[in-house]
């Protein structure tokens, strides 16, 4: 069973459509549960895809989840806002910024940690962070889009600690990049089936796969 965080657009669609595709019976939350709804209606056919209300920003919405899912072998924490790239570090409007970071990092934080349990249990648990080459801090060469890349930066460390702790459990824990992707938030790019497919790799690892590392296709990138 897997559980896709902003699974009602973009890449959380696909990603929802390419795990019931390997017959994995699939968790679409978001915030809005008629948007996850008419998600689902619209892969009919296409796998067993359910439904549910998450908001990643409030602890009590996640703890109500995770006592109403039984297991979890996957966790794809996609969910993200704010690609701003209107703002410069200097100037940047720090309450937006503390916005950003709770939901790019610490909703999928709070995820990972109400779900880790679930996980452990699985015995071949996958957490993958979505991640973006933005949080490189290799490429990191200009202070545009401040919130959004210093969020992701954070979650590509968040990935190391965890996948450092749940080392030995089963459960690998990997951050990927799915690329510039032709999404609302990335504006265009490459197909987002070929964005979603970078994710879905990193979901489908056997048991002596990598963990701890920041991949985009497959192949590890620079932190």
């Amino acid at each position: 069973m897997a559980l896709v965080t902003g699974g009602a657009r973009g890449l959380g669609v696909e990603v929802c459509r390419q795990l019931a595709r390997a017959r994995m019976t699939v968790w679409l939350t978001a915030r809005d549960e008629e948007r996850a709804a008419a998600a689902v209606a619209e892969m009919a056919g296409e796998g067993d895809v359910r439904a549910a209300r998450l908001d990643i920003d409030d602890a009590e919405d996640i703890a109500t989840l995770a006592e109403r899912t039984p297991k979890l072998d996957v966790l794809v924490n996609n969910a993200a806002i704010d690609y701003d790239t209107d703002q410069h570090a200097l100037t940047a409007d720090l309450d937006r910024v503390r916005r950003d970071l709770d939901t790019n990092l610490f909703g999928a934080w709070r995820m990972a940690q109400a779900f880790a349990p679930h996980l452990r249990a699985s015995g071949h648990g996958r957490l993958v962070n979505v991640s973006s080459g933005a949080g490189s801090i290799t490429d990191m060469q200009s202070g545009r889009t401040p919130a959004y890349s210093t969020a992701k930066l954070a979650l590509n460390g968040l990935t190391r600690m965890l996948a450092a702790e749940l080392r030995g459990e089963g459960v690998l824990v990997n951050s990927v990049c799915p690329g510039w992707t032709a999404t609302d938030m990335g504006g265009g790019g490459r197909p987002v089936a070929e964005g979603a497919r970078s994710i879905v790799w990193a979901c489908l690892l056997d048991d002596h796969g990598p963990s701890g590392g920041f991949f985009r296709d497959g192949r590890e990138i620079a932190w």
